[in-house]
């Protein structure tokens, strides 16, 4: 097995080879399943996730209306070998596809690297637990190689394309929208606040990687006490990955860049939208004088992170991106490479592809100028592959009938708010008049 790799300057978001094992030592069936299945992931067989609401699904990207199961009805290990991750796994054996990963598929389909895929690369070197696997897709040894576990929902943005699962936040929004709270104000994945954190405990000698997101994985308790807890252990080895909105760098006195400094693998993916006034609308209590600063302050203090942004791609910032790309390297905080489009798919309403005919046109042309700046200054085809699929995602199906929609969301907002979307994003206004033509 090669030296595993620890960063991501030399990685190809193109291509499907895995990074931490030869080919050469894969049997035609592993490299058939990690390189060519369309249904195969190596997460079912070292990873379970969850939600701040107990909701267990097999990946982050899992689909909504599919969990695998609930942490506050069943432990981690019952759901690991209860009937959906089992017959999963069994699905993906026989290349069968799985409502769980619809949203994966959907990403493949327009040419983005998909969490399959890029799990399928980052954890290949474990194909061979593979054969552990019984007829009925039972795993005999539950352990986890790869966490990402939503702990809690604390969080302190209210983006508007979230809501009050992930964050606390919006629960004074969700009172004034329907008169009511729709969920506790702070929910814990599991039976209690500590019940996930201790079904954990088991699974630190195993971990190869950890991903943290939130709400805000930052400000939140169990993300210090895993770091601590590592630190202590001498298990620093272990590749830290983050989405972070990047508006807090100090949790209790504690700064986060202090603990950094003593992971050498750590890639912190910022989840910045766009700049200035933009970046605040859209992820309400955003400073973004006060995140351009900790971008500085990370970048000073620790060099050796592989920092990027990874904007998420909506009919709210779509227009901007490319300046907000251009923006971000012209202010070296980033290098070209250093932008992963993440293509929102859910809720509907903010989805690009329900842009009409004409605009979609427009942020073709500007996209596919700004792919051929790329050309010679993406050498991993991240950025690059990120624009190419937001094309192909957006001209691919014809939703102009959900623009109703968006503008509901957008008046129930801005009036409780006090906001106005459109003064702040006047690309909007060419949309207004679909609004009215779809309406009436």
């Amino acid at each position: 097995m090669s030296e595993k790799k620890s960063n991501l300057s030399n990685y190809n978001w193109k291509d499907r080879i895995p990074n931490h094992i030869s080919i050469n030592d894969l049997s035609e069936r592993q490299q058939f399943l990690l390189m060519e299945s369309k249904t195969f992931c190596m997460l079912p067989w070292l990873h379970l996730h969850a939600w701040p609401d107990g909701n267990a699904y097999p990946c982050c990207l899992g689909n909504a209306r599919y969990p695998v199961g609930n942490l506050k009805e069943k432990t981690m290990a019952e759901t690991w070998n209860d009937r959906p991750m089992r017959e999963m796994r069994i699905n993906m054996l026989h290349e069968q596809p799985c409502n769980e990963c619809s949203d994966c598929y959907e990403q493949e389909k327009h040419g983005f690297s998909s969490m399959r895929t890029n799990s399928n690369k980052d954890f290949g070197h474990l194909i061979s637990e593979v054969d552990d696997t019984s007829e009925d897709g039972h795993l005999e040894k539950f352990v986890m190689r790869y966490w990402d576990v939503r702990f809690s929902n604390v969080c302190n943005l209210r983006c508007r394309s979230c809501g009050s699962i992930f964050s606390n936040k919006w629960a004074e929004d969700d009172f004034k929208l329907h008169g009511k709270y729709l969920r506790p104000k702070i929910q814990h994945a599991g039976r209690d606040k500590n019940d996930i954190w201790e079904q954990m405990q088991p699974h630190i000698p195993y971990i190869e990687q950890i991903y943290f997101a939130g709400g805000e994985p930052l400000i939140m308790e169990e993300h210090n006490k895993i770091l601590k807890l590592l630190i202590e252990t001498g298990n620093t080895g272990v590749r830290l990955v983050y989405n972070t909105n990047l508006t807090e760098l100090n949790f209790k006195r504690q700064n986060v860049l202090d603990l950094w400094k003593h992971f050498p693998s750590v890639c912190v993916a910022a989840s910045l939208d766009d700049m200035g006034e933009r970046a605040e609308i859209i992820r309400k209590e955003t400073k973004w004088e006060k995140v351009e600063q900790n971008i500085r302050d990370l970048k000073r203090e620790c060099p050796h992170i592989d920092f990027m942004l990874s904007p998420t791609l909506s009919i709210m910032n779509v227009w901007n991106l490319v300046r907000f790309h251009r923006y971000m390297i012209d202010q070296g905080f980033i290098q070209p490479k250093d932008f992963n489009v993440n293509i929102l798919q859910g809720p509907q309403e903010y989805r690009i592809d329900m842009l009409p005919g004409d605009i979609k046109q427009q942020i073709k042309k500007e996209f596919e100028e700004h792919i051929k700046w790329l050309q010679d200054r993406d050498p991993i085809s991240r950025a690059t592959g990120g624009f190419e699929g937001a094309i192909q995602f957006m001209m691919a199906e014809d939703h102009v009938d959900w623009l109703p929609d968006f503008w509901d969301t957008v008046d129930d907002i801005d009036r409780i708010r006090n906001e106005k979307l459109v003064d702040i994003i006047p690309e909007l206004k060419q949309i207004e008049k679909y609004r009215r033509e779809i309406t009436t």
